[in-house]
């Protein structure tokens, strides 16, 4: 089934991205003034960028309509993102700030995945490119994507390595 939703639907994406850098500014000021330290600064601007550009570029290719499975499964993405959200609570932020002491989450996805907030976005590229009828645009950002995500969980490990537990015998 196919309405014509692809602008509403890159809006309504558009406002969740910026609320969250909102929420993601208030929590890293706060984990900065608490003596957390930024890891990986210099990928930072890599990662919004391909994110404006990924957006932007469906809002000028989007044909105008929405394929609804497809949103459908963006939509299961985007709970999975909330989850994560929820899960981390005053430690989700969009940079990698780690503070000496704190414990690792083990609680919601974090149980069974060190990074589900990395999957949920290695998915929901190409299916929102997808649902807007863009899979090319969903492939080539995909990639570009998981790319940049290998260089970030790799800074991500290393600055949570001396955090982590690890069991002894």
């Amino acid at each position: 089934m196919w309405f014509d939703a692809a602008r509403v639907v890159i809006a309504l994406v558009v406002a969740q991205r910026l609320a969250e850098l909102v929420l993601a500014q208030r929590n890293t000021v706060r984990l900065l003034a608490e003596g957390g330290v930024e890891r990986g600064h210099r990928h930072y601007p890599i990662i919004v960028l391909l994110h404006a550009l990924w957006l932007g570029t469906l809002a000028m290719m989007a044909p105008g309509s929405v394929q609804a499975w497809w949103l459908a499964a963006f939509a299961v993405l985007q709970a999975g993102r909330v989850w994560v959200l929820w899960s981390l609570g005053r430690y989700w932020t969009t940079r990698i700030i780690t503070v000496s002491g704190a414990p690792l989450v083990r609680r919601g996805p974090y149980r069974w995945i060190s990074h589900p907030n990395y999957l949920v976005v290695a998915l929901e590229i190409p299916i929102l490119a997808l649902a807007l009828d863009l899979p090319w645009v969903g492939l080539g950002f995909g990639i570009a994507n998981l790319v940049v995500l290998w260089w970030r969980i790799r800074i991500e490990n290393q600055a949570l390595q001396a955090r982590r537990v690890i069991p002894a015998g």
